[in-house]
């Protein structure tokens, strides 16, 4: 990428714009030429100013890539959104140079237009300054600041007050593929359209009708969609992220999808009832290990799965399976079947799934199309687990039901039509996490380990811990750090009674001070649960890997020829500057609950006794992702260890792009990568079960091993 280039292009713009229209006469602009000019002169401004800050990035940020032939990381993803900001300014800039003195130059329009870029700009600007202070403070290598709370602090107060609207109005999605920013203002207008309606006497339909009759305020008016999107994403609840993101399994978006979707044989829904299962240890078959069904918050409790397969196979049609049909949906296409569908042999490999949605909201319906896409593609039945979501079912949960489910899943392979000789587990986001997770509690138990893993743009630390990448929350209107923070707290099951609403907004009030105080004690109880079976010796390692920001222990400090001086404070921006700053403050709870550490709740933190013996892990994330850095650093953690792993970094999509697989060529290359993936695991040479597992953890939970 050549920046001067890019700089001596955004002056040469500027000059020419500032010279053309000075010339313009007051009838019929107005003012409107004097706010083009002030805007350009501002524009000129931040140029100047950016371009050693530029310099001082794209000087280093390659000692932060996992690799040389994987370039990736916060700090380059910074450079790109700029990168993409200009050339937008650019673009503009010379059509206004170029049609100013026409008769229909639309001179509001476009001042409103490169207003709404100077201001992203400078916001812009101040994040690279942000970035500036992670690249001087955090050890050389490191992208994640877990050695200074404060620096973490310091980027939640700042997110808090910063204007955001602006990249969420006329700039929105600029950063993105252009095929994708169509859907972004959807998603978005949408999201502001539900809102206005959210809390209200209402039916579901009502809201739903009444935001679609309200919308048509929000295209005409993109500063309105901003200042309210704003609004929206700083303070309402879990319960309005929670029924807005579930309206993708509505009936009639569901059966939209289902008709765009490829057809499959096989589409059950199953209930497993809570029983304790047996299964032979991976050091000695001739030994069983029992495990125990989910037990966390409200005791034994059922697990719901979907199994998908895109052609009939032996036992998907057995009376046994059938037994476990949930009776909401129809439990198998009955049309293929009263037709007698010709029943293939059980496929040697079984795919299990575990879907996204922040630990809180959506369901394997959500996920069908890709999966049923994927199951076809991989010829494989794919068998994705329905797990409790937070708030009402925080950590462990989750994991309990996932790890339960992916127990049985071994145990009764025959019935999903298949001999399970390669398994492998895969999810996104949230899903990515319960893979690594579920993985690292089949090894602590000593039963057979997955074949390995497949998890795009996966959450391994669920902390608010600053991030070059996460920098990007301020921006991205799919994960807003306010939107972030209230999944990992709920996660964590952190008293929500400890937030001040702001005034006006609709909260979690409705919780009493005794429920807060319960979920507070059950969480709690969660975590010493959990580490009840790790060794000693483990739990005595976790806060020193902690105090090692993952495992790094140099002192070493990257240099760079950065244009601030950090030494003399905390100064985050050159004197003369300051970002735009927002008229209503983000309610933003630090996410401190001793849980987030745990190592089955952020991977990422994890002692290496815990992940050594982990299969081979497949990551896929994208550039744009504000939790690249995840990906990046658990990445660099397994490699350094000698574990097998291999990322991948898409470029131009969000967070969530499997989701979006259906609706532009670039996400549906970024879902074939992952299919890839997941086919790598199935035909890798098989590896004797004894070499795959490490001694299991002594487990009190589980009892102990018997014949």
């Amino acid at each position: 990428m050549d920046w001067g280039a890019v700089f001596i292009s955004l002056e040469a713009v500027c000059e020419e714009n500032m010279t053309a229209l000075s010339s313009l006469p007051n009838f019929p602009y107005g003012d409107a030429s004097e706010r083009l000019v002030t805007c350009m002169s501002k524009i000129q401004a931040h140029g100047h100013a950016l371009e050693p800050v530029v310099s001082c990035f794209t000087a280093v940020y390659h000692h932060y890539d996992f690799d040389s032939d994987t370039p990736g990381n916060g700090y380059r993803t910074l450079v790109k959104v700029l990168h993409s900001c200009l050339l937008h300014i650019i673009q503009k800039g010379r059509y206004i140079a170029s049609n100013c003195h026409g008769a229909f130059f639309r001179a509001d329009h476009n001042a409103s237009e490169m207003e709404a870029y100077c201001s992203a700009l400078c916001q812009l600007r101040a994040l690279l300054y942000l970035a500036q202070r992670l690249l001087h403070d955090n050890d050389h290598g490191q992208l994640y600041s877990l050695q200074d709370g404060e620096l973490s602090r310091r980027f939640v107060r700042e997110y808090t007050s910063m204007h955001k609207a602006c990249f969420y109005g006329r700039c929105l999605g600029f950063q993105f593929s252009p095929t994708l920013r169509p859907f972004l203002q959807t998603v978005v207008i949408s999201m502001v359209s539900f809102g206005e309606r959210y809390g209200k006497q209402q039916s579901g339909l009502g809201t739903a009708a009444f935001s679609l009759l309200s919308s048509g305020k929000y295209v005409i008016d993109p500063e309105l969609r901003g200042v309210e999107f704003e609004r929206i994403t700083q303070n309402l609840d879990m319960n309005f992220w929670k029924s807005f993101w579930n309206l993708t399994e509505s009936e009639l978006l569901s059966g939209l999808a289902c008709i765009a979707s490829n057809l499959v044989q096989v589409n059950l829904t199953l209930t497993i009832p809570p029983e304790t299962l047996h299964l032979p240890l991976a050091s000695d078959p001739k030994l069983f290990a029992p495990v125990s069904p989910p037990v966390a918050h409200w005791g034994p409790g059922p697990v719901h799965l979907r199994l998908i397969s895109y052609e009939l196979r032996e036992g998907q049609d057995s009376e046994k399976l059938l037994e476990f049909t949930r009776t909401d949906t129809p439990p198998i296409s009955v049309s293929l079947l009263s037709f007698g569908a010709k029943k293939r042999p059980p496929s040697p490999w079984l795919l299990v799934h575990f879907h996204g949605g922040g630990f809180v909201a959506q369901t394997s319906k959500s996920h069908e199309n890709y999966l049923k896409s994927w199951s076809r593609d991989l010829n494989v039945p794919i068998l994705s687990v329905d797990y409790s979501l937070a708030p009402e079912a925080p950590f462990p949960r989750a994991l309990e039901e996932c790890f339960y489910a992916y127990c049985w899943a071994l145990k009764n392979c025959h019935l999903l039509g298949s001999t399970a000789e390669r398994v492998c587990l895969a999810g996104d986001s949230a899903g990515g996490n319960l893979c690594i997770t579920v993985s690292m509690r089949a090894m602590a138990c000593g039963v057979r380990v997955p074949d390995g893993i497949m998890a795009a743009y996966p959450a391994t630390l669920l902390t608010t811990d600053a991030s070059p990448s996460r920098l990007l929350t301020l921006i991205d209107p799919l994960l807003p750090l306010g939107v972030l923070s209230k999944c990992l707290n709920a996660y964590a099951g952190m008293d929500c009674q400890m937030v001040q609403p702001t005034e006006g907004t609709t909260t979690l009030s409705a919780l009493g001070r005794d429920t807060a105080l319960l979920i507070s004690d059950l969480t709690m109880g969660a975590s010493n649960w959990i580490q009840s079976f790790l060794p000693a010796e483990v739990i005595g390692s976790l806060s020193l890997s902690h105090r090692r920001s993952l495992g790094n222990e140099t002192d070493q400090r990257s240099v760079s020829p950065c244009s601030l001086d950090f030494s003399s404070g905390p100064r985050d921006y050159p004197e003369g500057f300051e970002p735009l700053r927002s008229e209503r403050l983000a309610v933003i709870q630090t996410t401190c609950s001793p849980i987030v550490n745990n190592p089955f709740v952020s991977p990422l933190l994890a002692p290496e006794e815990l992940l050594r013996g982990l299969p081979p892990v497949h990551l896929v994330a994208s550039s744009l992702d504000a939790l690249l850095d995840d990906s990046v650093m658990f990445a660099k953690k397994l490699r350094d260890m000698g574990q097998p792993v291999t990322l991948r970094v898409v470029e131009d999509l969000p967070h969530g792009f499997l989701s979006l697989s259906g609706l532009a060529k670039e996400t549906q290359v970024a879902s074939d990568i992952c299919v890839e993936r997941i086919r790598e695991v199935f035909q890798q040479k098989t590896t004797p079960l004894c070499t795959q597992v490490t001694t299991p953890f002594k487990d009190q939970t589980f009892g102990s091993l018997s014949k």
